[in-house]
């Protein structure tokens, strides 16, 4: 588990001195349940004037490995990236529903991949990116799952089950999940201010972006220390999608491109 105070392997990324902005977007969950989500998504990437976006984690509602790239919905989602890799960078870092995104899906996507954290230097701001979900320190039970399902041993013995068996388990702990936050509430699923400050203070950094807590809005972490958090996407049953795009001016939330 991530404790307080210790500073993961950290991956560094200059951004070229020509792009003029970059979108970030986290928490779509995208499925087929989903199209008015998915539809607002690929018009967004197709069509926005950022020079890159970066998808901060859950792009999907679940991902139990890159041989799920190969049905229908899964794969038309990959075409869409694969289509607007042809213009601007596209990255993305994994989140806590898709933490078993691979080399695979990546190469056919033609999206970078983000180690969590990584340090964003753009026009001189140094920016720290984080899905956020391992600084989610209170959340106990979560970041006991999180260090088990994020090791070599578990994934390779869970992505040795068949498809249909993995989708089954998937399913199973998603509810078991819910049924915890119905119940336990969610106040500690949020970052721990300390261990952000930290990170931060460490590596020179002011600001950070992320996403898992679908509490959008900017806040003091503390003095001299500032955090935005990305929203959840969701057009199906609510009205709830919103780009975070940086610029040589700073930050601003805009709404998704339309389709052209």
């Amino acid at each position: 588990m991530t404790q307080a105070g210790t500073l993961p392997a950290l991956f560094e990324l200059v951004a070229p001195e020509d792009w003029r902005a970059i979108d970030f977007i986290s928490d779509l969950h995208l499925c087929e349940r989903m199209p008015r989500t998915l539809q607002a998504w690929e018009a967004h990437l197709l069509n926005t004037p950022a020079d890159a976006v970066f998808i901060l984690g859950d792009l999907f509602e679940v991902w139990v490995g890159d041989d799920t790239r190969m049905q229908a919905f899964e794969r038309h989602c990959m075409e869409v990236m694969a289509r607007a890799a042809c213009h601007r960078h596209l990255a993305f870092m994994v989140g806590n529903r898709d933490f078993l995104v691979g080399s695979e899906m990546l190469r056919d996507s033609g999206l970078m991949g983000l180690p969590d954290p990584t340090l964003l230097d753009a026009w001189g701001h140094r920016i720290l990116l984080s899905h956020g979900d391992a600084l989610c320190l209170a959340d106990e039970p979560y970041q006991r799952f999180r260090t088990q399902v994020r090791s070599a041993e578990w994934q390779s013995e869970f992505l040795s089950k068949p498809l249909g068996e993995r989708q089954a388990l998937a399913a199973d702990i998603r509810e078991a999940s819910a049924a915890r936050r119905k119940f336990d509430g969610a106040a500690d699923a949020d970052v721990d201010v300390a261990c952000a400050v930290h990170w931060l203070h460490a590596l020179g950094a002011k600001e950070m972006v992320h996403g898992h807590t679908h509490r959008p809005g900017s806040a003091m972490l503390a003095p001299g220390y500032k955090r935005h958090v990305l929203t959840d996407w969701d057009l199906d049953s609510g009205q709830r999608a919103e780009i975070f795009r940086l610029d040589r001016a700073g930050f601003t939330r805009v709404a998704p491109s339309p389709a052209s």
